[in-house]
């Protein structure tokens, strides 16, 4: 018995320390790469020293390629743990922001705010962009709870999901046509999510929203770690199951709000990411689980945005694009997978 708790606390050791090594990495490459070249010493020497202020490579590292890192970062860590939410409440594996229309309803909000705002100012501030988000997240939400109290397949809640990300993204085209042409270009780009042009205004903000809301969710292990083991259970255990469900749908769209808000949707994060982290830790402990997700979902967002920036260089790809193409297959053999152990 003691060894095999220490096998799995040496497993977590060794997974949490690849996963910091992963985006310590991720930093390193992410920073490297682009049109102008800087040697791995010269990145050190900036970012441990602050060496060479005012030069190119200077500005280059510290106003573009570190704070979009980091908001990639930051907020694909808060998109994951936003979806291991939703498939705890849900007690779906494929259950996410994304599937279930959150994000999508978070978009409409954003887009018609913005729109309304850049009519009459030259820019929308981070905390009314954080507050349309969370309030379209909720309004999505709103609805696909009103759905799952009238039907019974969790199978037919995620299409009712899907019906409602697609009405939401054509409410949201709708609005974008009416947008001034200077700002056409920069809503398409948004809504096909992105992590250019974060500063570091912008990752303060990111920080004071998604640092407590992890801080409150990891509080919650164990009511999470209860609640998955039924909900008679929990109730056993002392559990206001309203207050604990309310809990769960406000942080998980708190969360999804701040990615779309800053980054736009982004898909198959929320929903691939939390299987790594278990298949990772071998485990479902929420303690254990919540972190790694976290941290996951950084390392994945991370060396996705980075494909993204580099892959057909100088032509962008979407974020959205490349995480569907890594996400996708893991979501696949998750259903096949179910499907096997059914059978």
């Amino acid at each position: 018995m003691k060894s095999l708790t220490w096998g799995r606390v040496l497993r977590y050791q060794v997974v949490f320390i690849f996963l910091i090594c992963a985006f310590i990495l991720a930093i390193i490459l992410s920073v490297n790469s682009g049109t102008i070249k800087i040697t791995p010493k010269e990145i050190f020497d900036i970012i441990l020293f602050k060496a060479h202020e005012g030069t190119t490579a200077s500005d280059i590292i510290w106003k573009i390629r570190l704070p979009r890192i980091l908001t990639a970062a930051i907020l694909g860590g808060g998109l994951a743990v936003s979806g291991f939410l939703l498939q705890t409440f849900f007690r779906n594996p494929i259950a996410g922001p994304y599937v279930l229309g959150i994000s999508s309803g978070a978009k409409m909000f954003v887009s018609f705010v913005m729109i309304i705002v850049l009519k009459h100012f030259h820019s929308v501030p981070s905390y009314v962009l954080v507050i349309a988000a969370f309030a379209g997240s909720l309004f999505a939400m709103g609805f696909v709870m009103l759905a799952a109290g009238k039907v019974n397949s969790m199978a037919m809640l995620l299409v009712v999901g899907i019906m409602i990300g697609y009405i939401c993204s054509a409410i949201t085209d709708f609005f974008i046509t009416f947008a001034a042409e200077s700002d056409i270009a920069n809503l398409t780009q948004w809504s096909m999510g992105s992590f250019a042009g974060a500063d570091w205004a912008d990752i303060k903000v990111i920080c004071l929203i998604v640092f407590p809301a992890l801080l409150a969710v990891f509080m919650l292990s164990k009511p999470i770690g209860a609640y998955q083991l039924g909900e008679g259970y929990a109730k056993s255990m002392g559990i206001n199951i309203k207050l604990f469900r309310f809990l769960l749908i406000m942080f998980s769209s708190l969360l999804s709000a701040t990615v779309t808000a800053f980054a736009g949707p982004i898909s198959f994060v929320g929903i691939a990411v939390p299987h790594i982290a278990k298949f990772l830790m071998n485990t479902a402990k929420p303690i254990i689980i919540i972190p790694a997700t976290f941290l996951c979902g950084g390392v994945f967002c991370s060396f996705c945005d980075l494909i993204a920036r580099t892959a057909f260089s100088p032509t962008e790809m979407a974020i959205g694009t490349v995480t569907a193409i890594f996400g996708a297959p893991i979501v696949i053999w998750i259903m096949l997978d179910r499907r096997i152990k059914k059978a």
